[in-house]
């Protein structure tokens, strides 16, 4: 590590801050610190700061190429969770492809209609820190059911965009749009009549009974 002796008013940075900054991933800037492209400041508890002078000196012109730092989002049905694996691993080959890094893997078992979703929620929280390019996915319905549009534009104010490897939804994915149909119904039921309402369970239910007769009679 070479080290930099700075005024006592320079700002000193830390790693995560330089990297939001520069576009790169941490394992970028620390061999960027090894090998004295940018140049670091040591703590006196042992953690290393890059001076601000020396982000701006980078961000103006250092002629080293940018990599695209990529996630991985992949999401199945509770009734699909055998086919996430094969998902991921598509998904993974691709990037690989394409010469992205990938930062990480993130991966739900859950309807498209629920926004709390534990690998969505951390997937806002790498777009908001500035720390992806690139969201990748099998399909878009796999990020959301609904207001896909909402989305993309948010990801777009930070400069993020979202490829669909396979394109549109596939025709076989039926199983899955009825269990998100009967999620809708239950919801709105539970609004009208009460979460743990006897009307709620009826109506559902009586949904449910609809949805299986039509598919006895296709």
């Amino acid at each position: 590590m070479f080290l930099l002796f700075v005024s006592a008013t320079e700002r000193l940075l830390r790693p995560k801050e330089v990297c939001q900054r520069l576009g790169i991933s941490y394992p970028t800037l620390a061999r960027w610190v090894r090998e004295g492209k940018i140049r670091a400041v040591r703590t006196a508890g042992g953690k290393y700061r890059i001076p601000e002078s020396e982000v701006r000196r980078i961000a103006e012109g250092l002629p080293i190429s940018k990599e695209v730092r990529a996630v991985i989002y992949a999401r199945v049905s509770p009734s699909q969770r055998g086919d996430l694996e094969g998902q991921i691993q598509y998904l993974t080959q691709y990037c690989s492809s394409k010469g992205y890094k990938v930062i990480d893997v993130l991966s739900d078992i859950a309807s498209g209609l629920k926004a709390d979703r534990r690998g969505l929620l951390k997937l806002l929280d790498y777009v908001v820190n500035r720390q992806v390019d690139v969201i990748v996915v099998a399909y878009k319905d796999r990020l959301t059911r609904f207001g896909l549009e909402y989305l993309e534009f948010f990801f777009r104010q930070y400069g993020v965009r979202v490829e669909a490897v396979l394109g549109e939804e596939p025709k076989d994915s039926h199983q899955e749009l009825l269990e998100d149909l009967v999620e809708v119904v239950s919801s709105f039921a539970g609004r009208l009549y009460g979460v743990r309402s006897r009307r709620k369970r009826m109506l559902v239910e009586g949904f449910k009974k609809l949805l299986k007769e039509v598919e006895e009679h296709e």
